[in-house]
């Protein structure tokens, strides 16, 4: 194994920043419970809710934020305790994260295109359906990088009276949020620790109760300290995406020249994440190689990227060489020497 990894998959999880480690260092210090009524405990409230305050400046969210263990809990809390009246059906998108599809398992499927982009006209068609519906669709496809068209999903289920939820796991902390009634975001993925991250909902009368902590919308004491390392890693910013933007430029330039094929090339994408195609050489045997190389890619989700099932992504957008593609996503830390590194290797695996 090479002395100097590079590492090329943030998309399943990132560093934890500097700034993040020294607000959890002190939040340890602040050990007790935020429940308690005594001094300590009511110390320990304060600086939760600092932190809470802080996690909504720095995601410009002026609604309310319920911190959970992360995204996944997030879509568990938006899609199953929704306020009886609110809604009665749900409807996804056929591409989003396998959380969503499995809490969701009756809902509406919307087709996407070749593009990963998804249908307008049948969200129009399902919007049409008797009863309140809840419409939860992703911002940045964890796959393909693909961004959807949130905008104009969300002014068509405004139309209909429908909520909008918006998995925004690999967007929050890197782009603007968009307009949504629930946001789902995880600290792990903008530089926070693992373990935290947070429901942001427009109201709380969207949700009824359910636990005895977060306003009585979630169980569980609060862990004070990765909330700390989670707004400390929010704060840090996102001036590294334009550097970002011109590593992927980069990227799939020297890409297109060794004869490499970009999934959804012509979609608006993340600055952050592509998927790409070797044709000819397996998935599974290009992440053996490259990972022996010293390279850290995946072959989609974090989730999923273990399974031996072809991608429920790549398959929704029929593309016809799913078993050919890998993932490469990019952080902070990424150099053009470790992009160069990666296009070396990808040549040598091509043959």
């Amino acid at each position: 194994m090479p002395l100097n990894p590079i590492y090329l998959d943030h998309a399943a999880t990132t560093p934890l920043l500097p700034e993040a480690l020294a607000a959890m260092e002190e939040g340890w210090r602040i050990w007790a419970n935020p429940s308690s009524p005594h001094a300590a405990g009511r110390a320990a409230r304060a600086a939760l809710e600092d932190a809470r305050a802080r996690v909504k400046k720095a995601l410009a969210w002026d609604g309310e934020v319920i911190f959970t263990s992360g995204a996944s809990e997030a879509l568990e809390i938006a899609t199953k305790k929704v306020s009886p009246g609110k809604h009665n059906r749900n409807i996804t998108s056929a591409v989003e994260h396998e959380a969503v599809l499995r809490l969701t398992p009756d809902a509406v499927r919307l087709a996407v295109d070749a593009n990963g982009l998804v249908s307008i006209s049948g969200l129009e068609q399902a919007l049409k359906e008797e009863g309140p519906a809840l419409l939860a669709i992703q911002q940045v496809n964890s796959e393909t990088g693909v961004m959807q068209d949130l905008a104009s999903l969300a002014a068509l289920a405004k139309s209909s009276n429908a909520l909008m939820l918006v998995d925004a796991a690999q967007g929050a902390g890197k782009l603007p949020l968009p307009e949504a009634d629930m946001i789902a975001v995880s600290a792990h993925k903008f530089g926070g620790p693992v373990g935290i991250g947070a429901l942001l909902v427009r109201s709380y009368g969207l949700l009824h109760p359910g636990g005895g902590q977060e306003r009585g919308y979630r169980a569980g004491t609060e862990p004070m300290p990765l909330v700390l390392g989670m707004a400390a890693a929010l704060e840090a910013g996102n001036a590294w995406l334009k550097r970002a933007s011109g590593l992927r430029e980069s990227l799939e330039s020297q890409m297109l020249e060794i004869g490499a094929e970009i999934v959804a090339k012509d979609s608006p994408r993340s600055p952050t994440i592509a998927a790409y195609r070797m044709p000819g050489k397996s998935s599974a045997a290009q992440l053996i190689r490259f990972d022996g190389a010293g390279i850290a890619v995946s072959a989609g989700s974090a989730c999923s990227s273990g399974s031996l099932k072809a991608s429920h992504v790549l398959t929704a957008m029929s593309y016809a060489h799913p078993g050919e593609v890998i993932r490469v996503s990019i952080g902070r830390e990424t150099t053009e020497a470790e992009i160069a590194r990666f296009v070396e290797v990808w040549k040598e695996i091509r043959g």
